[in-house]
């Protein structure tokens, strides 16, 4: 166990951090509300070694608020793989680290991923200090179905990329989120709404700071609300998933697959309103069959 590095104060009152078991720590820090915070994330920041920072200037904000006054060492995706082993070697030998990023929950679409991974192959202890988090924040306010949902990041930067990873994903059942810079908001929302269409949708801004809002709506009313206008800090984008589709109707399908048999063999024939339908091949195979069986 590490020994108390220091403590931390709440409203003017100083509390003793207690010690930690070696490891590294995955702590959760506000989105932008200071006092979503835990007391365990504090006793974890005031009592680890070394607190790793996506931006020591960032991270200063909440840890002087509270008091918190250890060593900080920044840990970004341009340094978190060179300074793995160090962090690794720190680790085995028994010190207890922490890992924040600027805000929320580490490695969503945050720096830590090829750290964690290593600390893994190590086989050394890591530990989530849960909180805050702006993807399920969006998520329960957006007033979209939350039984099955996927999480998307950041889409890529340019046009026609982002385009694609939008259209590889006009099929998928469940809720989506993305995450987006204030800079690309109106072009994505542009872009989905011409990919998925009228679908439902939330933009989430500001959320849990003064200004917090979330603006609903289809997604063309909400790629026309925001089109060439730039907010501030990144947006929360959580969109319904596509319907699921009708199954077709069989008198349709049958008919077209008597035409299909009357210019191709059979096999052709099935294959061709198996696709055109989005049938299972040996429903329409053995239609096929009975109808051959009348003639």
């Amino acid at each position: 166990m590490t020994e108390p590095s220091s403590g931390y104060f709440i409203a003017g009152t100083a509390f003793v951090a207690p010690p930690l078991a070696p490891g590294l720590y995955v702590v959760a820090t506000p989105i932008g509300n200071l006092r979503d915070i835990t007391i365990r994330a504090l006793e974890t920041l005031a009592a680890a070694s070394v607190v790793l920072c996506e931006d020591t200037r960032m991270s200063a904000r909440l840890l002087d608020h509270y008091g918190i006054k250890g060593r900080r060492v920044a840990l970004h995706e341009h340094n978190e793989r060179a300074k793995a082993d160090d962090i690794v070697a720190r680790v085995a030998s028994g010190q207890a680290i922490a890992l924040i990023s600027d805000a929320g929950t580490p490695l969503l679409s945050d720096p830590g991923f090829p750290l964690i991974r290593a600390l893994a192959e190590a086989n050394l202890p890591v530990f989530p200090i849960p909180g805050a988090s702006a993807l399920l924040s969006a998520l329960v306010v957006a007033g979209l179905p939350t039984d099955a949902f996927a999480f998307h990041g950041f889409l890529p930067n340019k046009a026609g990329a982002r385009a694609n990873a939008i259209t590889a994903l006009k099929d998928s059942r469940e809720t989506l989120v993305f995450y987006e810079s204030p800079r690309r908001l109106d072009d994505t929302l542009a872009a989905m709404a011409e990919i998925f269409g009228e679908r439902q949708a939330a933009v989430a801004l500001e959320l849990t700071k003064r200004f917090e809002r979330v603006h609903r709506g289809t997604l063309p009313a909400l790629a026309a609300e925001f089109a060439d206008t730039e907010t501030k800090g990144e947006a929360v984008i959580v969109v319904a998933g596509a319907a699921e589709a009708s199954a077709p109707d069989a008198a349709d399908w049958q008919a077209d697959l008597v035409a299909e048999m009357a210019k191709h063999p059979l096999r052709a024939a099935v294959d061709e309103v198996t696709k055109k339908y989005g049938l299972k091949r040996k429903e329409v195979y053995d239609a096929a069959l009975a109808l051959k069986a009348e003639k």
